[in-house]
């Protein structure tokens, strides 16, 4: 990097910096704080929301994926599409209703007692510090990876135990927590806009002369075709010629992995009815209308633009790279060797911004679980609004330590981020269901949470009883975690009359699984179940026909992507139906 690159870098540090000063002057009170006074639209928060979701590390992700895997591999995230889908179309508006500060508040609406309250604690502690500080970790183990390639660091001992490395993480460590800790959700929202605008712009960049250098789109497909790696730029992990069907083992992709993908991951996931960060982005809109909004810009930011800006980076690096051994510096590599002085400064701050807007999104959101969910339920109640403000910002400083302590005892992103899924999965079905049937309690969800997070744990990284078919690991957690669920369920009370009926005034939930307790209320839902259902099925239809036609016709692959975009055009057209029918 010349002086230009790290003037154009200091730039934009002090340009954060002061916008998250300024803003924190809009901070009064613990709405303020944690979800911005409500007062967010739809196209901000979805920006917010899609900028969260593209880290530093993600490009690299994709990258590494792309390079061992192929472009199949990436089933592995775009599988939970699904599950976004679902978040906008159904589950936002009803998120939105519950009007609850976090998701872990929404236990004590939904259930009662001291299940209830038990479930609130758990569920915040879990997902604030381990769940959300493996999340700051492989975040912070991207930066580094990234900074070694630039020859920002090396690992040198500076002084005492501290390396270059460490040091570099402590100083942005603590710049991060200036905007962060003092702005709240305000500041990260708004500085979130600002950096997915730079993400983007610096993914154009070294996407534009990562192409140019391969000599253009057609001489990069002739080149990766010649590598006899049928994988790269299959679609889908098998091919299908005159031949027959035939799976690809060369993507790394067992068949039971890939349709744990497609039919199980997305909705037994943790966040099958939404996920934490999104969910306060949900609560923070101004009604439901922008929250579903919301969801539909992350939708299309998320899947549609960023995708295949990584993948032909990635898909670039295998020809300009050849002789590299760790395909996740594909991003920051190319970017070092084909950018100008300048367009590098433009593209490490683009991979700052990203940083920056992930994890000033995981500080705040885990923050307001143990400011909210655990200090004010639980330690002090009376708390008046400064104090809850100090005790957010006192959280957001332990959950970054922690997070850099998580980082240093890593080297995969990718090992990082399916730690993240196994985990986090097994409750998925509970937290679906709580929505739509009344006899789900809180033992239950507590029971599936506990369960998936300790089955996931043991089966990733115990020496002898880890499961190394990333598929079957997730169908043994899934299938273990319903048996504990269900049996718990069975043998426990259903919710009080009270707080089934308090819910359903407050949210009006559809599904038959309500209608006896909306009969005795004289309540109907906002919608029915059916008409919800046909807006998930045309709304996955949407995604991933756009999702799909827009690779293939990158590649060539001319008779997928019309198919492909029939597939989304009649699903645009049959969706415009089904809106005017619950009219």
């Amino acid at each position: 990097m010349t002086f230009i690159d790290w003037f154009i870098l200091f730039v934009y540090l002090i340009f954060s910096l002061v916008l998250g000063i300024y803003i924190s002057l809009k901070n009064h009170n613990e709405a303020d704080y944690f979800v911005a006074g409500r007062r967010l639209n739809g196209l901000l928060a979805g920006m917010s929301m899609a900028a969260t979701t593209f880290s530093i590390d993600t490009p690299l992700y994709v990258a590494g994926i792309i390079g061992t895997r192929g472009l199949a591999g990436n089933w592995e995230w775009w599988s939970f599409g699904l599950a976004h889908v679902a978040m906008t179309v159904v589950f936002a508006p009803l998120w939105r209703r519950s009007g609850v500060l976090t998701d872990a508040a929404f236990t004590e609406l939904r259930y009662g007692g001291k299940p209830a309250a038990y479930l609130r604690g758990i569920k915040a502690f879990l997902l604030s510090v381990p769940i959300n500080c493996i999340g700051i970790g492989y975040a912070f183990l991207a930066m580094r990876k990234v900074a070694e390639s630039l020859g920002v660091v090396d690992g040198h001992i500076v002084f005492g135990p501290f390396t270059d490395t460490i040091l570099l993480m402590v100083l942005v460590a603590l710049f991060l927590l200036v905007y962060t800790v003092l702005g709240g959700l305000w500041a990260v929202v708004v500085n979130d806009f600002v950096q997915l605008v730079l993400a983007l712009l610096g993914a154009f960049a070294v996407c534009f002369v990562a192409l140019d250098a391969s000599g253009g789109m057609t001489d990069l497909l002739t080149k990766l075709e010649a590598l006899d790696r049928p994988e790269l730029l299959s679609l889908f992990p098998w091919t299908l010629n005159k031949d027959g069907f035939n799976w690809l083992d060369s993507s790394g992709i067992s068949i039971t992995t890939f349709f744990a993908f497609i039919s199980l991951q997305w909705w037994s996931f943790r966040r099958s009815d939404g996920g934490g960060e999104f969910i306060q982005r949900l609560l923070a809109t101004k009604d439901e209308k922008q929250a579903t909004l919301a969801g539909i810009v992350f939708l299309i930011v998320n899947y549609l633009i960023r995708s295949w800006l990584w993948i032909l980076v990635g898909l670039a690096g295998l020809v300009l790279l050849p002789y590299q051994t760790d395909w996740e510096l594909s991003y920051p590599n190319l970017a070092v060797a084909y950018l100008p002085p300048v367009g590098l400064g433009l593209v490490v701050v683009s991979l700052v911004a990203a940083f920056m807007s992930t994890i000033s999104t995981s500080i705040n959101w885990g923050a307001s679980y143990l400011a909210h969910d655990l200090y004010k339920r639980f330690l002090r109640p009376s708390a008046g609004p400064r104090e809850m403000i100090l005790m957010g910002q006192f959280a957001s400083i332990l959950l970054l330590l922690i997070g850099v302590v998580t980082a240093l005892f890593s080297n995969s992103i990718a090992s990082m981020f399916r730690l993240v899924i196994a985990i986090g999965t097994g409750p998925g079905a509970v937290l679906v269901l709580r929505w739509f049937w009344w006899r789900i309690n809180a033992i239950a969800e507590l029971s599936a949470m506990l369960t998936g997070f300790f089955v996931g744990l043991i089966t990733s990284v115990s020496p002898y009883l880890t499961i190394e078919d990333f598929g079957k690991r997730l169908l043994f957690t899934t299938s273990f975690t319903a048996l504990i669920w269900l049996l718990t369920l069975f043998f426990t009370e259903p919710e009080s009359d009270e707080t089934l009926n308090n819910f359903v005034l407050q949210v009006r939930p559809p599904g038959p699984g309500w209608r006896k307790i909306r009969k005795k209320l004289n309540l109907d839902p906002v919608d029915s179940f059916l008409v919800l259902g046909s807006r998930f099925v045309l709304g996955s239809g949407i995604l991933y026909g756009g999702l799909v036609s827009i690779g293939a016709f990158l590649l060539h692959q001319e008779r997928s992507g019309w198919v492909a975009l029939s597939i989304a055009v009649s699903c645009v057209f049959l969706i415009k139906k089904t809106r005017l029918i619950t009219q």
